[in-house]
């Protein structure tokens, strides 16, 4: 049974979600809050695997459909040897995406349809759903301005996707945000990083306090 708190990360590119994350992180470690931090597609070796196939830019050629089962593949992988051990030794896991990635880029940008989505990642997560989303908005071309400008993060087959692709991601997240809405917590991606932070501490401490 879990006994831990699965909290997850969501947002279009260059929201800046890895970042707060990692932030997060500290400030627990520092309270005294055992926390595991993890991404993905990955997380664990297997599912860093597949992440390679999926994001590598020479893939171009990659079905939608194709995709869409890599990620829950790796997913699969990813809750049965990392996030749910985690959570049933007590531990807040912090997860960079889950299931709201694949609903809002394959099911809605890929046009593949957001139920169809759904019940493919139904079968890869049994019943193991985040306790907390924080989904970082922000505009799609703010947001690839951010990662052209970044020396450090990776340029992935996702980021050379055209506009309007990035466009419909924004969208499906607001689909999702329909479909979950006592889930999933909105956060304006486009100010400060301070402020940032702050507004998803205070949403991960309501959780914890509870």
């Amino acid at each position: 049974m879990k006994k831990g708190i699965f909290i997850t990360m969501e947002g279009p590119e260059g929201a800046g979600k890895t970042t707060i994350l990692e932030m997060l992180y500290e400030h627990y470690i520092e309270k005294g809050i055992k926390i595991v931090k993890t991404r993905e597609p990955g997380g664990i070796r297997i599912s860093e695997k597949i992440r390679e196939i999926i994001l590598n830019p020479d893939h171009t050629e990659m079905d939608g459909r194709t995709e869409a089962l890599l990620y829950a593949a790796a997913r699969r992988q990813h809750l049965v040897e990392k996030v749910i051990p985690a959570l049933e030794e007590g531990a807040v896991v912090l997860s960079d995406r889950f299931i709201d990635s694949s609903l809002a880029y394959q099911g809605y940008a890929r046009g593949i349809g957001i139920e169809e989505i759904w019940k493919i990642n139904e079968f890869a997560i049994g019943e193991v759903m985040p306790d907390l989303t924080l989904y970082f908005d922000l505009d799609p071309e703010a947001g690839l301005a951010r990662i052209n400008k970044s020396n450090n993060r990776e340029i992935n087959r996702l980021d050379l996707e055209q506009l309007d692709f990035h466009q419909r991601v924004q969208e499906g997240y607001y689909k999702v945000i329909d479909k979950f809405p006592e889930r999933l917590h909105k956060i304006e991606a486009s100010q400060g990083v301070e402020d940032v932070f702050e507004q998803s501490l205070r949403a991960i401490d309501a959780i914890l306090n509870r």
